[in-house]
């Protein structure tokens, strides 16, 4: 059971991820998973591949764009889930590809995450050995990161 899950015993939680996917990828599966699941809200955490693969930032803003659109059509409240890349992709892409995630988010009027990996980014001891995924013990990090734009949601009716 997913920490979410157990965070909300009272919800069905559904997670329709796909590891390695990018923005492009998420947008095409999209409208199959929500017409589905149906979900009253939708937690949407794309984009670091787009970045690790030095994909142009415009092109992830507008696919974060156009799947918030989708939800929101679909009736689902939105949360969207930022992410940053390491320093070594240089200053001009790594701030267009964060700002792609503050772009989309106020473009959709929906509440964001500004870093999934706030409080914990630089410390390697708390990522798997390839850098970039967290480890097992940082899973409640950060479903408490994800948390505090995601109870607000919560109690929208």
């Amino acid at each position: 059971m997913s920490l979410l899950q157990r965070r909300l015993p009272q919800y069905y939680v559904v997670n329709a991820s796909v590891s390695g996917e990018t923005t492009a990828g998420g947008l095409t599966r999209l409208p199959g998973v929500l017409a589905e699941h149906r979900p009253a809200l939708t937690i949407l955490e794309l984009g670091a591949n787009d970045g690790l693969r030095g994909l142009p930032a415009r092109q992830t803003t507008r696919n974060l764009e156009a799947m918030i659109a989708l939800a929101k059509r679909q009736k689902s409240r939105v949360l969207l889930v930022g992410m940053r890349l390491p320093t070594n992709y240089g200053p001009d892409y790594t701030a267009r590809f964060q700002a792609s995630f503050a772009e989309a988010a106020k473009a959709g009027r929906v509440r964001l995450v500004p870093f999934l990996l706030a409080g914990m980014a630089g410390q390697r001891e708390r990522f798997q050995a390839d850098g970039l995924h967290p480890d097992a013990l940082s899973q409640p990090q950060l479903l408490d990161n994800v948390w505090r734009e995601l109870q607000p949601l919560l109690e929208e009716k």
